[in-house]
């Protein structure tokens, strides 16, 4: 008969065990999301510094990415980068939250009542293919040039998107669900709450992911049309300086930061959030490949 002592050893063990298998499969994926990117970059990086010292174009066309850096340093020794980058995310994120607060609702409407399906649908996805640039000169001679007119921008981007992502998640909502839930005692907003909503959130997640890369997109093109110095510094407006000025090195580092936010963003928040409602609802994710 093994003794109590040996017993609580065994399980002490076990969960150690446990414990590093699992910290090292953390550090494994972790290095599988990580490691194909900054092999990307590493490559695009490369493949520029070799054009660069080719000399395909004169410098103050194609300048190296040692100059898009230095340029950058100077920028941010004066400033202009941090705030810019601070004032864009700000602003961007800000019009994402109103955009979900308008999409979401917008998208249960549309998806749940035919009639207003088929009246507001084709509306819904002609917005979504507007280009954004488009709203901008309409808003800024609505709004004038300031903070109403951008986010105007951001919002005509980003609702649209996250409204179809709902209406597609709700369309493939199976019927059987509804029937349960209503023999259940969800009905009305109740059923939405508890039943539509979750088993819809693949594809709602899909519409946000989609929607803050619209907003983003749409925040850029205000930022580089609607230039004052009453909205602040913004990377859109760090972009339109370095076309003023004709510094092609500020105007990649700036085209750099705009991917890296927007980069960063979508693999930080929305890519784990996906990754975790597939896995939540039994669907097959890439990490599997």
């Amino acid at each position: 008969m093994a003794r109590p002592e040996s017993n609580g050893l065994a399980r002490l063990e076990a969960g150690l065990d446990s414990l590093a298998g699992a910290r090292t499969r953390q550090r494994r994926g972790l290095r599988r999301q990580l490691l194909p990117p900054l092999v990307a970059v590493a490559v695009v990086l490369a493949a520029w510094q070799g054009l660069y010292l080719a000399g395909v174009q004169p410098d103050w066309v194609l300048p190296g990415p040692g100059e898009v850096w230095q340029s950058l340093a100077a920028a941010a020794g004066q400033g202009e980068v941090w705030s810019s980058v601070w004032n864009s995310v700000s602003r961007g994120g800000l019009g994402f939250l109103v955009s979900v607060a308008i999409g979401t609702p917008l998208g249960i409407v549309v998806g749940r009542i035919r009639s207003v399906r088929t009246a507001i649908g084709p509306i819904l996805s002609g917005l979504q293919n507007l280009p954004s640039v488009a709203w901008v000169p309409p808003a800024v001679i609505f709004f004038g040039v300031t903070p109403g007119a951008i986010y105007t921008v951001v919002l005509l981007g980003a609702v649209p998107s996250i409204a179809n992502g709902l209406v597609s998640g709700l369309g493939q909502v199976p019927p059987l669900y509804l029937k349960v839930g209503r023999n259940l005692g969800a009905t009305g907003l109740s059923s939405v709450r508890h039943v539509l909503l979750p088993a819809a959130l693949p594809g709602y997640v899909a519409g946000l992911r989609q929607g803050w890369a619209f907003a983003w997109r749409s925040l850029m093109a205000a930022e580089i049309i609607a230039t004052s110095a009453s909205l602040g510094h913004g990377l859109g407006q760090l972009l339109k300086q370095a076309q003023d000025t004709n510094d092609m090195a500020l105007a990649f580092g700036a085209i750099a930061l705009v991917l890296v936010v927007g980069i960063g963003v979508n693999q930080l928040v929305f890519s784990p959030l996906e990754r975790r409602v597939l896995r939540a609802h039994g669907l097959s994710t890439m990490d599997s490949w």
